[in-house]
């Protein structure tokens, strides 16, 4: 079942075509005209609107922008559908709508179903709307690159489930070969690295430095080194406070509160007010008398030691030394010595990563090896099925002494190269992301003929053919709702011509096809018939699109056969041909 098919596309001064409507069925479409300017903007228009490449010199000359804008009939259910309403669009009755404005300076603008949208996210519904199968398509499939790839999506879980483990088992062995080799090729750098940690974590350790002590030593030299002036203060202090000895008639600070309080304790009871100051002086009284103590305290215990002094100078001297070079403060140096001793145990254990990483790096390559072998089993199994597919398609299309196969082989690594290698089949041989494996498609094009490349044993017919059948059996493989082929009959003609539009015909029964052709033979079987027609108007070449029924098919045909609409013998061939389009496909075209 069909899930998604373009409906309409509407297309304005894009180009040569100014406001055109091309409406697709949901079968066979055939588009076609005199030449291949205008066909090649259809295809380049839909190229647009799912998410090409914008390039400003598409807009017609003296137009402010191109529009094409696009109706597609989806499933609610399908992945496009859900995709678009998670990005904000919305479907009207099953239908989504989308567009792609080009201005003439360049920018690019894209809606989805009345959204604003990144234009790459039209490219990502573009995956699972269309394949695009022309003729630059055509000669991509020439690389052994893309032919490997195709195999691949051919052969499914099969070679996507090892291929998967094989891909992580890679990345692996690429993270621990870097870094076994900075590891290696780095020693010197590292070593002495280590050596300037060892240097300065001795010296750190030599001193002892404990957190904090830099600025008690400081506090303690600045007491140290004032200690007479701050005994003279403390004793000057006590006397003021609690009397000195030495001059009884003096006035202290103690006598002359304790006289305040004796003052109002007398009459504190006439006055609650009264009493509560009196407290007041007496919690004076006893803080004077605890300070005047201290005071006392301070003054005999404080000592202007030399010695003590010259140590504590020693001590911050070397602490000096640390901070000068490890950090602002001895907080900083030990903060800096355990990150040096953990980076100067990874040094240290270097030997030991290396010994480990060359274990992994060797296990790794023996998992590739066993993995690269089963991709080889997959894809050889897989490329039997995919030649013979391709065979048989051959065979419908007027190659039927053809024969296609693959070429499955692995490149081996020279003996003093081994450890570049993985062990495939006994064999050291090269390896890559995808496999140890090389992939190529041959062609015999006749009995008897060697296999050869089919970008060397093919002539341009038989290639076209050829790729023809590859993308409809790859195609199959990976189903999407709607198939574009441009031109992609080129060098085709006569009987294989009539196989082609078959062939397409009987694609278009599960699929929606779109084809530009310049193929008579091909257009018959279509279930609708687009042309492109230019008009010129002075300086200015527009194109329309028009839907070719009855009368108009047949002059249309008989133009394509023989260049000559009205010749009896061109209609009654484009008659025949239409005749014959309808029996293969049962009335459809």
């Amino acid at each position: 079942m069909v899930v998604s098919v373009l409906e309409e596309m509407r297309i304005r001064s894009l180009g040569v075509i100014d406001d055109a409507v091309v409406e697709l069925s949901r079968g066979f479409t055939a588009v076609t005209g005199e030449t291949g300017a205008g066909k090649t903007m259809v295809v380049t228009s839909l190229g647009l609107l799912l998410g090409g490449r914008a390039d400003p010199a598409l807009v017609r000359m003296g137009a402010r922008s191109a529009v094409v804008e696009g109706r597609l009939a989806v499933d609610p259910a399908s992945p496009v559908a859900l995709r678009a309403e998670e990005a904000g669009a919305e479907l009207d009755d099953g239908t989504l709508l989308i567009s792609r404005t080009l201005s003439a300076e360049g920018r690019s603008r894209a809606h989805l179903g009345g959204r604003s949208v990144p234009v790459g996210l039209l490219g990502e519904l573009a995956d699972d709307l269309v394949a695009v199968h022309g003729q630059t398509d055509q000669q991509g499939l020439l690389r052994p690159a893309r032919q490997r790839q195709a195999l691949d999506r051919y052969a499914g879980d099969a070679v996507a489930a090892p291929l998967a483990k094989y891909a992580d088992a890679y990345r692996r062995l690429r993270a621990v070969t870097a870094e076994l080799a900075e590891l290696t090729t780095r020693a010197r750098e590292r070593a002495q690295e280590a050596d300037l940690l060892r240097f300065g974590l001795d010296e750190v350790a030599a001193v002892e430095p404990l957190p904090g002590e830099d600025a008690e030593l400081a506090a303690e030299a600045e007491r140290l080194g004032h200690a007479e002036s701050l005994a003279a203060a403390a004793t000057a202090a006590h006397a003021a406070l609690a009397g000195n000895p030495e001059d009884p008639e003096g006035i202290d600070a103690a006598t002359l509160v304790a006289g305040a309080h004796r003052a109002v304790e007398a009459v504190r009871s006439h006055d609650p007010a009264l009493a509560a100051l009196a407290d007041r002086i007496g919690e004076i009284g006893i803080l004077l008398s605890d300070i005047a103590g201290e005071l006392a305290g301070y003054a005999s215990d404080l000592d202007a030691d030399p010695l003590r002094l010259a140590a504590v100078e020693e001590r911050r001297a070397a602490l000096t030394q640390l901070t000068r070079k490890y950090g602002p403060d001895i907080a900083e140096v030990l903060a800096w010595a355990e990150r040096g001793a953990a980076r100067l145990g990874e040094l240290d254990g270097d030997d030991e990563r290396i010994e480990e990483l060359t274990a992994e790096r060797d296990a790794l390559r023996a998992e590739l090896g066993g993995l690269a072998q089963a991709l080889s089993d997959a894809r050889a199994e897989a490329a039997g099925r995919f030649a013979e597919a391709v065979t048989a398609e051959l065979a419908e299309l007027a190659m039927p002494h053809a024969r296609v196969s693959f070429s499955i082989r692995q490149a081996e690594v020279a003996e003093t190269e081994a450890e570049n290698g993985i062990e495939v089949g006994g064999r050291a041989v090269a390896y890559g992301p995808h496999g140890a494996d090389e992939v190529e498609l041959l062609l015999a094009s006749h009995p008897g003929a060697v296999p050869r490349p089919i970008a060397k044993g093919a002539s341009g017919g038989e290639l076209s053919r050829v790729m023809l059948a590859v993308e409809v059996v790859f195609a199959g493989s990976a189903p999407v709702p709607t198939y574009l082929f441009d031109e992609v009959d080129a060098g085709v003609g006569g009987k294989a011509a009539v196989e082609v539009g078959r062939r397409l015909a009987r694609l278009a029964r599960t699929a929606q096809v779109v084809v530009v052709t310049h193929l008579p033979q091909v257009a018959a079987f279509a279930d609708r018939h687009l042309v492109v027609e230019k008009t010129h108007e002075g300086s200015v070449t527009r194109s329309g699109v028009q839907a070719m029924e009855g009368e108009d098919r047949i002059r249309e045909l008989s133009r394509m056969l023989a260049g000559q609409e009205d010749s009896e013998l061109a209609r009654a061939h484009a008659e025949e041909l239409l005749a014959t389009a309808r029996g293969a496909t049962g009335g459809g075209a």
